[in-house]
């Protein structure tokens, strides 16, 4: 579980404060998409919840033992360095200190890319280069995994299949799931929860609500994608 009571977060001491009165809980199981325009702090919100960043005022509790971070594609690829995914998976492997290789064949099966284990993972696909960092992510065995736009940069094609994957992550494998999204349809299609942010505060709401609060009586400001 993740609680934020009263959370209050600025860059700096004595300035304006980016994100206000924060009250949120995240509880083991659920799914929840953090939404709301650009600008207007969810990134922010991710590093805090990652303790990347530390409140500037308020409480947060973070009960998860293992947390597993899957950033967008172009925050980490450079398609001219010459990795292969093996290499990719193997790095992350010495880094958390897992001593058998074979997690990764493991892995790389379990999101169906073990076939493109030699490739180059510049020359992969947008859903092929997803698949390979969420397999590298759960290769720490997460209780909870936060993805950072995982439908950015891939073909509708590879968000049909990255969606249901991440549903049978939460459903059936007991993950945690948090993702910052900017694909309405497949939040409110897969989301327990919604978590609007806007202008430094946050409301938590189902689906159904979302659509009623945020779509339905504001169209143009929130789209589809």
């Amino acid at each position: 579980m993740i609680e934020l009571q009263h959370v209050y977060y600025a860059y700096e001491a004595g300035s304006p404060y980016l994100l206000r009165d924060l009250n949120l809980v995240i509880h083991d199981g659920d799914y929840i998409s953090i939404v709301g325009e650009n600008g207007s702090g969810k990134s922010t919100f991710v590093k805090l919840l990652l303790g990347l960043f530390k409140p500037s005022k308020g409480k947060l509790v973070n009960d998860f033992k293992r947390v597993s971070y899957v950033p967008q594609r172009f925050e980490t690829l450079n398609s001219q360095f010459p990795i292969t995914v093996w290499e990719v998976m193997d790095c992350y492997r010495r880094v958390i200190r897992i001593k058998d290789k074979k997690q990764i064949k493991k892995y790389l099966q379990f999101v169906g890319m073990e076939d493109h284990a030699e490739d180059l993972i510049g020359n992969l696909s947008g859903g092929q280069c997803q698949k390979v960092f969420i397999a590298r992510a759960l290769m720490a065995h997460p209780d909870l995994i936060i993805l950072d736009e995982p439908s950015t940069g891939i073909d509708v094609k590879s968000q049909a299949e990255l969606y249901p994957f991440l549903k049978v992550l939460n459903e059936e494998h007991g993950i945690t799931v948090v993702t910052v999204e900017h694909n309405l349809r497949a939040a409110m299609r897969n989301s327990t929860y919604m978590y609007h942010v806007a202008k430094g505060s946050g409301h938590l709401c189902s689906p159904e609500e979302y659509i009623h609060e945020y779509v339905s009586e504001n169209t143009g400001s929130e789209s589809y994608v």
